[in-house]
This record gives C-alpha cells, structure tokens and sequence, in this order.
C-alpha cells in the first residue's frame, strides 16, 4: 500500500509534468464543447475536434462540457480518445459532469469546475433511469477505475461514484452514489480549481500569450448532426413506414412514395457519412421492403414474407443507428443496440396507431372553412360538373374486382370500369363487390360475401 501511495503522490505528478505546456510561447488552444446528451454525435464531435487540434498543432485541447450523462459505449469511446491524445485536454464543467460526462472529465489532464457544478452519479441506468444489472455497473466502475489511475487521481473514490455499496471514511457513506460540489472535488484531487470561464483556466496556468481556435461546425456537420439526434431518427422511421403504407393505399407514384424516399435518405446518409452504416443494413431494409411489396401486390393474404419482410427492415433500421461489427458491438455492451431497437419499434407503433387514425378521416375530408370557399359558381355551361353526384345512382350495384384493391383499384360494373376503394378489407382480383358509397369520385365497394 505504500508503494501504491508513493506511485500516486510522487510519480504520478512527475509523469503529468512532462505534459504540461510551455506558458513561455506562444500557446495554441483548441476549444470545442459538449452540451447535449453523450451519443454518436458527440462522439463525432470529439473525434473531429482532436483530429483538428492534432492538423492545428494545439498545444492544449479545451473541452467545455455540460452534460447529465448518455450512451456508456459513445462515452467510453471519447474517454479512449481523450487518454490517448498527445497534447494535454484541459475540460471546463459548465454545469453538470454526472454519468457519462463524469468518465470523461476524468479522462481529462486537469478538471475545472464553475461554480455550484457537480461531477459524479456515475452508475449505469436504462431508459426509465432504473439501475441496469451488476454486470454493466461492474464494467463502468473498471472503467472509472483504470481513467482514475490513469490521471493520478484516486481509483477508490471514482468507483465510488458508481457502486453505492462503497464506504470511504469522511467523503461517503455506504448506500450513497458519490457527487462532488466544486470545493468536495477539490478537496480530493478531482477537480484543479473553480472558474468563472475559460479565461480563468488560462489565468491560473500562467498563460497570457495565447491563440483560441474554436471547433468549426459547418452547415453540412450541423445537418448531419441535427438527423443523428434519436429523436430525429425516430420521427424519419415514423414517416418511412407512414408514406409506404399510405403509398400502397393509392394507386401509381404519389406524394406519400416521396415523403417515405426523403426520409429514408435523410436517415441512412448521416449514418453513412459517419461510418455507422454498413451496405449489409441498407440491404436488409430494402430486401424487406421488396418482400412486403411482395406480399402486398403478388402473394394473396398475408403470411411468411410479409412477416419476413417487416422483421428485415426493422434489423436494417436498428443496426444503422449503431457503431457494430456485424452483429457484435464494441465491447460487448449492447445498450446502444437496445436503445436503438426501442426506437425503431416505438416509432412502428406510433406509425401504426396514426394509420389507425388517420385513414378514415382521409376518406372523409371536408372542407368546412367559409373563408377559403370558392367565391364562383362553376356551372355544367363552363364544362364543370358534379362526378360524386353522377356516381351515386351506382350505389347499391354489384359487380366484380377488375383488379386487386389493396384498399385502391377498379371495379366493373355494367361492363363499365370505375375507379374505387375497397371499404374495409382487401378484395381480390374476380370476386364480387356492391358498391355503398362514392367519395372524392371513386367508389367505395365491399365485399359481397
């Protein structure tokens, strides 16, 4: 134990000297910040910014941070990062370091902190804020561990801000995660002085001749980064599964085809762009795509391929919004695969209830607004009439399905051939239909049993 003490009161200081700039010249400063839940994004952000400090020749790296916490592998990856970056990082808790951004302040050279922010709270927990099994929190105090030692700060209490099962004489109590106010971390080494701003940090490391550059967010990342957000990937699934199945309800191209095709290049590019999607999960969603047309337009009912063809494109989709090899994940920690999955399930039943919603009030749109009433009457003389009133004395007439109405097709009728929908269920090709009303001049038929 005394050697253990000696490495980290004595030896530890020495190493960290060698990484320490030279306030003599002239220093260079790469700033950029974190203010948002730690995911992929942030994690690209990271990424970007050391490689821009590194083309720079940064001698410090500055990282503004504020954060509650977010994905365990994305925060992991930037604690990587930032460990084996060559130049020293310096980070500034604006606000918040809990979870997440506790792991990765530590992996920091030098914390500081402003006033009234906190740093700790680090165990690992699921969508409902629960605490996730001992298997997840024993990898995060391993990790909080070896960041700890790794920066010469003490392993005992930064476990300590993760297991709640850790008693340390004076600075917690066993049952209690463990978070510092500014003057606790201090106190205990894990936090190098309390600021107002990034100019105090320079202050008090004796810098006064300096240069900032700032990480330069340009139009194109801020696009990708705004469609990586998981809100915005559920709200793009929402919308792909939406305009498909409201294509299938109309007969040729129309408008809800565009609205699923925008979305999903609004999905898959971003995530193509920055490395997550493999072409094997573009062609698993488009496979199920085929498969569903498949079910829907040759194959009569609904049974393996249409089944087959919904599941396909949920991996896709899944699979896209996550770092994986194949079907492993770095680290083995399938949180983000979860998360991901969740979203994308999610946003299937949104989708499905909106159908639910929505369909029937499609078929009965009215326009009730006076103020946006036509102010002319079209006559019969100016070549207009009224096709829904031409078409009523066919309610109550049977024919046959002229084609498949998946709801949307053609009927005959008196060996006539009129546009229609079907009223409730599917209608194969050849049976018998009787229509029971016309909306927005089609016929709306059932199925004469």
């Amino acid at each position: 134990m005394k050697h253990v003490k000696f490495f980290y009161f004595f030896l530890v200081p020495l190493i960290l000297c060698s990484a320490e700039i030279d306030s003599t010249q002239k220093v260079k400063i790469y700033y950029f910040k974190i203010f948002d839940e730690i995911h992929k994004a942030s994690w690209w952000m990271t990424k970007s910014a050391l490689e821009s400090a590194k083309k720079e020749n940064a001698d410090v790296v500055l990282l503004h941070l504020n954060t509650y916490g977010g994905e365990l592998v994305y925060a992991d990856s930037i604690r990587s990062a930032l460990l084996s970056f060559s130049k020293p990082v310096w980070v500034f808790i604006d606000k918040n370091a809990a979870s997440a951004g506790a792991l990765i302040s530590m992996a920091c050279n030098k914390i500081y902190m402003k006033k009234g922010a906190t740093i700790g709270a680090a165990t690992v927990v699921d969508q409902s804020a629960q605490p996730l099994p001992d298997k997840y929190q024993s990898y995060m105090r391993a990790m909080m561990r070896s960041t700890a030692e790794a920066r010469g700060r003490n392993p005992e209490i930064a476990e300590a801000m993760v297991d709640p099962d850790i008693k340390i004489p004076g600075i917690v109590d066993s049952g209690k995660v463990l978070t510092f106010t500014v003057q606790e971390a201090i106190k205990q080494g894990f936090c190098d002085g309390e600021v107002d701003g990034i100019y105090d940090i320079l202050a008090l490391n004796h810098v006064k001749n300096y240069e900032i550059i700032k990480q330069r967010i340009t139009l194109t990342d801020k696009v990708i980064y705004f469609f990586m957000h998981p809100v915005v990937s559920g709200i793009l699934i929402l919308l792909i599964v939406l305009g498909i199945y409201y294509e299938l309800q109309t007969p040729g191209i129309g408008f809800a085809f565009y609205v699923a095709l925008a979305a999903a290049l609004l999905f898959f590019v971003p995530y193509f762009l920055e490395g997550f999607l493999e072409y094997w999960e573009l062609i698993l969603f488009v496979i199920g795509l085929i498969l569903i047309l498949l079910e829907i337009f040759v194959i009569p009912g609904f049974g393996i391929a249409g089944i087959s063809g919904i599941l396909l494109m949920i991996l896709g989709l899944t699979f896209a919004m996550v770092d994986n090899k194949g079907f492993s994940m770095p680290l083995n920690n399938y949180l983000p695969l979860i998360r991901s999955f969740f979203i994308v399930i999610t946003s299937l039943i949104v989708a499905f209830i909106l159908s639910l919603f929505i369909t029937p009030n499609l078929m009965n749109v009215k326009v009730q607004n006076e103020t946006i009433s036509l102010s002319k009457e079209l006559s019969s003389e100016e070549g207009f009439t009224a096709a829904d009133k031409e078409l009523y004395f066919l309610i109550g007439k049977k024919g046959i399905a002229y084609t498949v109405l998946r709801p949307a097709g053609k009927v005959k009728i008196d060996d006539e051939i009129y546009d229609a929908v079907a009223f409730l269920d599917f209608i194969e090709k050849g049976e018998s239909v009787e229509v029971v009303d016309v909306q927005t001049m089609q016929l709306v038929v059932k199925k004469v049993l």
